[in-house]
């Protein structure tokens, strides 16, 4: 892989996740400014997760067949003309349907790019890439609602949306000077139909089986981050109600969260090849996990600054690390299914166990039910992080391609 394409890559990525800030404060105050509505915003929150309920049956079906590069570019295409429409939309109805149509997109391009990346990026070269991915990502976390603010007050909302999708269009663009990694046959691709989804499924179903260690260490992460998602969905109100944070000091709060992921992932992509895959996940969990055992212990500004920083920091270092080993443990002629699969189990969880954490925290109080989360979620850690360091299972976070089809999904 040429230094230039995995620079192009990481700049479409950016852009990418940049462009999804951008559009998200956009929207969120012209649908404020259209309704004077906080449910009406607070709606906004629940499409992408509901939509990928919906749409992960077979978004993985259809990836896996065709070029990830191409579905990559289509749907940068398709973001960026339903943006230049949500400043016509005459009504909400039309703005949830825009929405809806550009999680759909995202649904697409999550597991495709996850592909792609792992096509292009030699084994050895993943953790460092993603080392620098998580750079990026942390990047666009603090720039691209600033971004998207200083475009606001410059201009207008209708402006913002529509430099927005030049954005997206600029990525489709700069794919086209990536290689196409895979010759693909269009006569064999399978008509996606409910017939081929239900035999994908069972793909799905054997690797599952089949490899049973890395689905526990896949599914444990994502059922272990869904403690964070529901902490995370609380905060606004557990800062200003149980701390007494101004909105001030929110936002002041949210920046330098963003500035510890940013030095974390700094510092990982200089030394990540240094550390063992094992260690970055281990470390990244159980150091995360304590950052959030303080928030929720926080009586002060300062004492929340403590853990929002921990918890930044070393939150790279998790998401990097869990990140290379997948992409080393799942074979690439499957992956889009998984990966979906995998995405669809996380949203529906995730929306049964944050409205679930809601209606708890009116019964019973926010100070309680934030504490009781992150004590689970830091004993699931430290329980997780033992099966993770198991001698007997190192041979799973060896920096190697994994490249078995469909046909060779052996036992592990």
């Amino acid at each position: 892989m040429r230094r230039k394409h995995a620079a192009i890559l990481l700049i479409t990525i950016g852009i990418s996740n940049i462009g999804d800030f951008i559009h998200l404060v956009a929207i969120n105050i012209l649908v404020y400014q259209l309704t004077g509505s906080a449910a009406a915003v607070a709606g906004l929150w629940i499409i992408g997760p509901i939509t990928n309920i919906f749409t992960k049956f077979w978004t993985g079906s259809f990836i896996d067949y065709r070029s990830k590069r191409k579905v990559m570019g289509a749907t940068f295409i398709l973001r960026a003309l339903f943006i230049c429409f949500i400043p016509f939309a005459p009504n909400m109805l039309v703005i949830y349907g825009i929405l809806i149509v550009l999680s759909v997109g995202k649904a697409f391009y999550n597991p495709a790019s996850m592909t792609y990346v792992t096509i292009l990026v030699p084994a050895e070269k993943r953790k460092r890439f993603n080392s620098i991915r998580s750079l990026v990502d942390s990047g666009a976390f603090i720039i691209g609602p600033a971004i998207g603010g200083a475009l606001i007050l410059t201009t207008s909302v209708e402006a913002t949306l529509c430099i927005n999708a030049i954005s997206f269009l600029t990525a489709a663009i700069l794919l086209l000077f990536l290689p196409e990694k895979e010759d693909i046959d269009k006569k064999t691709i399978p008509t996606l139909n409910l017939q081929q989804i239900i035999s994908d499924f069972t793909v799905v179903q054997k690797f599952m089986g089949n490899n049973k260690y890395v689905t526990f260490i896949y599914l444990g992460f994502i059922m272990i981050m869904i403690f964070s998602f529901a902490m995370d969905a609380q905060e606004v109100v557990f800062t200003q109600q149980v701390i007494g944070l101004s909105e001030f000091d929110y936002s002041l709060l949210i920046s330098i969260t963003g500035i510890g992921s940013v030095v974390g992932a700094l510092l990982l992509s200089f030394y990540s090849n240094r550390l063992s895959l094992r260690y970055m996940i281990t470390i990244g969990l159980i150091m995360m996990t304590i950052g959030y055992v303080i928030y929720a212990f926080s009586w002060s500004f300062p004492s929340i600054v403590v853990g929002f920083i921990i918890l930044g920091f070393f939150n790279v270092f998790l998401n990097a690390g869990i990140m290379t080993f997948y992409q080393n443990n799942v074979p690439v002629a499957v992956m889009g299914r998984v990966t979906s699969i995998y995405q669809l189990i996380q949203s529906a969880v995730q929306v049964v166990f944050i409205l679930g954490i809601g209606v708890i925290a009116d019964i019973v109080s926010l100070r309680l039910t934030i504490v009781t989360l992150a004590i689970i979620m830091l004993l699931s850690s430290i329980i997780f992080s033992i099966s993770i360091l198991n001698p007997n299972k190192v041979i799973f976070y060896q920096e190697r391609d994994n490249d078995k089809g469909e046909e060779d999904l052996e036992v592990k």
